[in-house]
């Protein structure tokens, strides 16, 4: 899987890089500022879905291209679980090569322009860039570029198709269409596999269409990159729960030679503390896939959602946050986070902390909810609440929270959505009494090829990690496409 030093060698030393980095010197790029990304102004974005973030134009990207130093040992791409091969694709966005760079982009991501959106790359290429790891100075803005690449061909007409080897004939099915399985689909598409897709729900996309809200991802956006794996030949099959609406068994008197398994994170965690199941309390899961997904915004719905004045969101993570900025754009008066350690040990990006706080919502840090209490008709009305502090660091490195003796208070509230992590769905390993299980209620594999302990069965995505990033499940889905492959030219 990973990228060769040789093979990035020569394309670095290709004439047209070499010219390119001939007509700056170092000294000057190093001397150029990071591009700050365009955005709607907090006033009018808690109006409506609108994109919070608006892109970078064609001046800013090749201004911001220039920084990058197109580094004789490119630790950005070890940074990358899919591999993008970062500083040609940026380079080509300097000299004005737009299609070109969404063509490399897409030489090992299926999805530039989600990843471009919702990627943590502070944590990931940004984090490993020469800036960032040298000069201690703002790294290479590689997320916003990879955004405007793909946005520019999804803009251009131009949508350019992948490579595909010659059909070969084998089906393999992938189970569930997130961004594991979309990866994974793209990337046996592309060895000339007959693949199709089993989608649970009636629209294709998994946690990217009912997870992310359209003010971070626009469902337009999701659907452009799905359009393209159908050009490639992927079919898709929705309302089809495997385990339900067939099993493994079914399929494989199908034909289906093999699987992958990419059907996430979906069952919501609660705290078990007295109360929550009054109504008005909901799991984030339910909250978002209700509006994002189901239309429940529009009260003339069939299944219209309740979202309050005073909503209480518990968790710190990035779905949190599309929870409570959610809220906020349903009419909530008070939208609140409450979480029970401190604002650095919040795992939610920087940037959507940024932007929940332009938009007005409170942050009630060292806050843990005890109990819940409600009104005569049963609707949650209150939340009893105790503040905690911070000892030694757990086991995930961030300080432990404690509580503080005798500082618990009530906080009106009529409308809670918790967001303490999430399950993996069990419904395919329900169906299927030989597949291995962690004490997590993970599908257990190889760390190598991500191969299950039933040989045909490969898995990835948050049904092997747990709740994780959109970017990791699709490093696991191209890593299981290619152990898969050669799983299946030895067993042919």
């Amino acid at each position: 899987m990973a990228v060769s030093p040789e093979f990035l060698k020569a394309e670095r030393e290709q004439p047209w890089r070499v010219e390119l980095r001939s007509k700056m010197k170092n000294k000057e790029r190093t001397a150029l500022t990071r591009v700050h990304m365009n955005e709607v102004d907090a006033r009018e974005r808690i109006l409506s879905n609108i994109e919070v973030n608006q892109g970078l134009n064609q001046v800013q990207a090749m201004a911001e291209a220039q920084r990058c130093l197109d580094c004789p040992n490119p630790t950005c791409i070890t940074g990358c679980p899919v591999e993008i091969n970062i500083p040609k694709f940026i380079k080509h966005i300097e000299c004005g090569n737009f299609a070109d760079a969404a063509k490399t982009l897409k030489e090992t991501s299926t999805l530039p322009a989600v990843c471009g959106r919702v990627c943590p790359q502070e944590k990931q290429c940004e984090s490993q860039c020469f800036y960032t790891q040298k000069m201690n100075a703002e790294p290479v803005a590689i997320g916003y570029l990879e955004r405007f690449a793909a946005d520019w061909e999804q803009n251009s007409g131009q949508m350019a198709i992948p490579e595909q080897a010659p059909a070969n004939g084998i089906k393999v099915g992938a189970i569930g269409s997130g961004p594991a399985g979309l990866t994974f689909a793209g990337e046996m598409a592309k060895k000339g596999y007959d693949v199709t897709v089993f989608e649970a729900l009636h629209e294709i996309g998994g946690v990217l269409k009912y997870g992310i809200p359209e003010f971070r991802l626009p469902n337009r956006i999701v659907d452009v990159e799905i359009d393209v794996l159908k050009k490639m030949g992927v079919k898709f099959e929705t309302n089809f729960v495997v385990g339900k609406t067939a099993n493994v068994e079914d399929l494989q008197e199908e034909g289906y030679k093999a699987f992958f398994a990419g059907s996430g994170a979906g069952l919501p965690r609660f705290m078990e503390i007295p109360g929550e199941n009054y109504i008005g309390i909901l799991s984030s899961n339910e909250y978002l896939t209700r509006v994002n997904l189901m239309n429940a915004a529009n009260p003339t719905t069939d299944t219209p959602i309740i979202s309050g004045k005073r909503v209480a969101v518990i968790g710190g993570g990035n779905t949190a946050m599309d929870s409570v900025r959610t809220a906020k754009r349903l009419g909530a008066e008070r939208a609140m986070i409450i979480y029970r350690r401190g604002m650095d040990e919040m795992p939610a990006r920087v940037e959507e902390i940024k932007h929940a706080q332009e938009e007005g919502i409170e942050f009630l840090t060292l806050t843990n909810p005890v109990e819940y209490l409600a009104d005569s008709q049963g609707r949650v009305s209150q939340v009893r609440v105790q503040k905690m502090g911070l000892g030694e660091p757990d086991a995930s490195g961030r300080r432990r929270p404690e509580v503080i003796e005798g500082s618990e208070y009530l906080i009106d509230v009529d409308t809670v959505v918790v967001s303490v992590g999430v399950s993996p769905n069990p419904i395919v390993p329900d169906s299927l009494p030989d597949l291995k299980m962690t004490r997590w209620h993970t599908i257990e594999v190889n760390d190598d090829n991500l191969q299950s302990s039933i040989p045909f069965l490969f898995a990835g995505g948050d049904i092997v990690r747990g709740g994780a990033t959109v970017i990791l499940a699709m490093g696991d889905g191209r890593k299981a496409a290619a152990a898969m492959d050669e799983y299946l030219q030895k067993n042919q």
